[in-house]
């Protein structure tokens, strides 16, 4: 069984004492410390120019990775107090004892929320499938004779909630442990504890994908032991219990938000949100209120806030009913897999599907997005394995220097083929494109 006093651990990479919570300094605890370095970050900066639902949207009306994240942030933080507050009466030496308090709670979950896509490459999911593409199908399978399984693995199955806790952890260019973040958030943040290898191991939600990559193994289990985590075998661990708020936020908002931009964008009819939204939050809606609202875009506001806060209220309980479930390690889904409006959910979400994420605009761009990571993958994949055969050519190391990709003499192929892919992932959508054009000739 985990313990909370275990799990909201405030120790960071290379510490050599113990903090305590009571010994914080209450203006900045160590957990708000965590958002701030997090939104400092060059790393999350960039997510102002990555794709949400749309790649390369030209207008301001739709989300991108940023303005989601801050959203999914909000709701984390409502979670985590809501949650922290039965916690802390549950169990009060954390309070009495370790000084936790509710915005503790609330603080963990958003920080990690604000940094859950910090490691999306380009266009989103489709520059995931593009990497993995390249090398389980593409000119990149020429690497799986130099490669172990499970780092073939890592690149074939390319994971963005891998790169962002190697974006968060990793030490680079002479900067220790990344943004040295607390061993409590890192958890919070890894939803899927596991490494690439076994493949999908068990139903359960946290083997669902993989969490980190092979760099970042050793590093994990040190967190691991450190917040309690129960190991399962095969670098596997049970999740930290916030993990599920954080992903219950993040499905809260794009369920909702998502849909929203559909609306916007003119790809879902406003009657049709409307109606939909209406059965999310039949049981809470002011009938009054909404009766005086003549505009449907205020409407679609009103409806929208009264969807999330339901939402999060409903996923605050089922927390609380499952919480010795979740301590436990066996906790099989998704908080909001249990939730009594999935049947609403679902339909919100296949209109989604069906209208937006299949459009013919995303379509049409997550092709083109597809074919120019393939493009970059393939001129920086060369230049780095002529490198390390003493075969630059003049173009490789123009590559690699403008890309300010230092490769050390003594890297083994996955060490250089994770600086490649490392660096495609930080690319933003713009840049990908003017990268890519770059490529091709064509210099603006």
């Amino acid at each position: 069984m985990m313990q909370w006093e275990q799990l909201l651990s405030l120790k960071r990479q290379g510490d050599k004492h113990k903090r305590l919570r009571a010994e914080q300094d209450e203006t900045r605890l160590g957990f708000e410390v965590d958002y701030d370095r997090i939104i400092f970050s060059s790393a999350f900066r960039s997510l102002q120019d990555k794709t949400q639902v749309i790649p390369l949207s030209k207008t301001s009306f739709v989300h991108t990775r940023l303005t989601h994240s801050l959203e999914v942030s909000v709701v984390g933080r409502s979670l985590g107090r809501k949650v922290g507050q039965v916690i802390l009466k549950k169990y009060p030496h954390l309070s009495a004892v370790h000084g936790f308090q509710v915005n503790d709670f609330g603080a963990v979950v958003a920080a990690a929320a604000l940094s859950h896509d910090i490691g999306n490459p380009p266009f989103g999911h489709s520059g995931e499938k593009a990497i993995g593409d390249f090398f389980s199908r593409g000119p990149g399978q020429r690497f799986a004779s130099v490669l172990r399984p499970e780092e073939y693995q890592d690149l074939c199955d390319f994971e963005g909630n891998a790169n962002g806790l190697k974006i968060l952890s990793e030490t680079k260019d002479g900067v220790a442990g990344g943004l040295r973040l607390s061993y409590a958030t890192l958890g919070a943040f890894t939803k899927y504890p596991k490494a690439s290898l076994p493949k999908r191991p068990t139903k359960q939600v946290g083997d669902k994908k993989f969490g980190m990559f092979q760099g970042q193994v050793p590093f994990f289990e040190e967190v691991a032991q450190e917040l309690g985590l129960l190991p399962l075998g095969d670098n596997r661990y049970t999740r930290h219990p916030m993990a599920y708020l954080v992903e219950a936020a993040d499905d809260i908002c794009y369920t909702i938000i998502d849909f929203e931009d559909g609306i916007n964008l003119g790809l879902i009819s406003e009657e049709i949100a409307l109606e939909y939204l209406v059965r999310l939050v039949k049981d809470t809606i002011q009938s009054d209120k909404y009766a005086q609202l003549t505009k449907s875009s205020d409407r679609l506001a009103y409806l929208r806030s009264l969807a999330i806060s339901t939402l999060i209220h409903e996923a605050a309980e089922l927390f609380l009913t499952h919480e010795d479930k979740i301590l436990s390690g066996n906790m099989t889904t998704s908080l909001m897999d249990k939730s009594q409006y999935k049947a609403q959910i679902d339909d919100i979400l296949k209109i989604s599907i069906d209208h937006v994420y299949r459009s013919r605009e995303v379509l049409e761009k997550e092709i083109a997005g597809h074919r120019m990571l393939t493009d970059i993958l393939d001129a920086y994949t060369q230049a780095a394995e002529h490198f390390d055969q003493g075969k630059t050519r003049f173009i490789d190391d123009l590559l690699l220097r403008e890309a300010k990709i230092t490769i050390k003499d003594s890297a083994t192929p996955y060490e250089y083929l994770m600086e490649i892919t490392h660096f495609v992932s930080r690319l933003t959508d713009g840049n990908a494109m003017n990268l890519f054009e770059r490529l091709n000739g064509r210099v603006s």
